[in-house]
């Protein structure tokens, strides 16, 4: 229960939408007094586009009650549920105005304040980690799948999505040479933002069975012409933004691209967002998607050159 003197700095609307809430009888993190175990929720927003891109693989789409607005595949996500904001800038108030019984979150998900006042609200919130690794995908996925009591649903998925990272793991070593990717997140005033070692991107790029050009900076990072220079990207990898994709004159037209590789060949790949660094069920094939954008299609595992 929150403290009636942690109720009483709330600003009023917020303090009337908590106790709301709490009248619903709810104890903290989603238990009824009297029960052990969190009961089976029937009332879940999904705070992650990778979140809800699981819940409906799962077959729980009927129990979503709210989504964020990074909840983009499927398409219908975002036009039949409620939308409680951008992922790390969620309302408490927007997320407690649905009554749900969980909450699932990455770990990004935010900020910490909001999703804090709505576990003391009594909802329960699950975190959700955001490993890149074929294993962390895959824990997710049961992950999410045992919140939900779709376990047996999340195995098989689960299962199939192993296959696809065993079938790209044997098609990697088909491609020739390692060109060099340099993903950039966004171009604001001339300066590119890249995403360096340890970002989702240098994952995505590895998985494709390339090498990361940013990999002197870590995470994501803006990177100087002077750096992107000596990157030297043999591809440029971008986002698409909904339909919008940048063009590649709006890229190599920056002196700094101009002068690598990847102008000579226009070689500028967009993928979708999600699709690309969701990390979700689709990774295995956003990643050969990349690969043949990269290299071409590559040759089955183990044909002769």
């Amino acid at each position: 229960m929150i403290p009636e003197s942690r109720l009483s700095r709330l600003q009023p609307n917020r303090r009337a939408v908590l106790a709301t809430a709490l009248a619903a009888g709810l104890g903290p993190l989603g238990f009824r007094p009297g029960h052990a175990t969190p009961v089976e929720p029937r009332r879940i927003v999904a705070a992650g586009g990778v979140v809800t891109e699981i819940l409906y693989a799962l077959g729980a789409q009927d129990r979503i009650v709210g989504v964020d607005a990074t909840s983009l595949h499927p398409a219908s996500a975002l036009t039949d549920k409620p939308n409680v904001g951008y992922v790390r800038a969620l309302s408490p108030e927007g997320v407690l105005s649905l009554a749900p019984d969980l909450v699932i979150a990455i770990d990004g998900a935010g900020p910490p304040d909001a999703l804090r006042l709505v576990a003391e609200a009594g909802v329960r919130v699950a975190r959700i980690s955001e490993d890149t690794s074929p294993n962390g995908v895959t824990t997710r996925i049961r992950t999410i799948g045992r919140l939900v009591s779709k376990v047996e649903a999340a195995e098989a998925l689960a299962g199939r999505v192993e296959q696809d990272f065993a079938v790209l793991e044997r098609e990697r070593p088909a491609v020739e040479g390692r060109k060099r990717v340099l993903f950039v997140l966004s171009l604001q005033n001339g300066r590119a933002m890249v995403g360096g070692r340890g970002s989702s991107a240098d994952a995505i790029i590895g998985y494709a069975g390339a090498v990361n050009a940013a990999d002197r900076v870590e995470g994501y990072k803006p990177l100087t012409d002077e750096g992107i220079i000596e990157a030297a990207p043999d591809v440029v990898l971008m986002m698409e933004r909904g339909n919008h994709a940048v063009a590649a004159e709006q890229v190599f037209g920056q002196a700094a691209f101009a002068a690598t590789p990847a102008a000579r060949a226009r070689a500028l790949v967009t993928m979708d967002g999600l699709y690309l660094l969701g990390f979700g069920p689709r990774t295995p094939a956003a990643a050969r998607d990349l690969m043949v954008a990269v290299y071409g299609r590559p040759r089955p595992a183990g044909a002769a050159p």
